[in-house]
């Protein structure tokens, strides 16, 4: 896991500025996924977007989150990071019904199943080698799409 220092140092910002808006780790990744479950809502007010599009954005904010999913995961009782999930499933819970009245979806899929899909392809691609996560992603993606989908 980064120091704070390094992100400082990446974002191209002094240490004392990052501290003066995240005063440790889980700050900063709460702030981090609440700039991502922004996006992700954007595809809820979309009427073309599905949930494959939501796999697709998740798996791609993943890739780049990698350790920031980590620490929200080490850290899953702490207060400032419980609204993320409500957000989230909210999103899927639009895209689902969506989906399912199009017929696109099995009617049996549930909210729970997609967050746990979504789960495993984040810590997933966490633990993917850099070079290998976008194929895994991909295929990842095939996976759960597949069993989501009517036959």
């Amino acid at each position: 896991m980064a120091p704070l220092s390094s992100v400082a140092k990446l974002a191209g910002v002094g240490q004392g500025s990052l501290y003066r808006h995240f005063p440790d780790r889980i700050s900063l990744a709460v702030a981090v996924f609440d700039d991502n479950i922004t996006d992700l809502e954007g595809l809820a007010d979309d009427p073309q977007a599905t949930l494959d599009d939501f796999f697709t954005r998740v798996s791609d904010q993943a890739m780049t989150s990698t350790a920031l999913i980590d620490m929200i995961a080490s850290e899953s009782g702490d207060s400032r990071a419980e609204h993320l999930g409500t957000r989230v499933i909210a999103v899927v819970q639009v895209l689902l019904d969506r989906d399912q009245g199009e017929g696109r979806l099995r009617s049996d899929v549930r909210a729970t199943d997609v967050m746990l899909a979504i789960s495993m392809l984040a810590f997933l691609l966490a633990r993917t080698p850099t070079a290998e996560r976008q194929e895994t992603a991909a295929r990842a993606r095939a996976i759960l799409w597949a069993s989501f989908t009517t036959p």
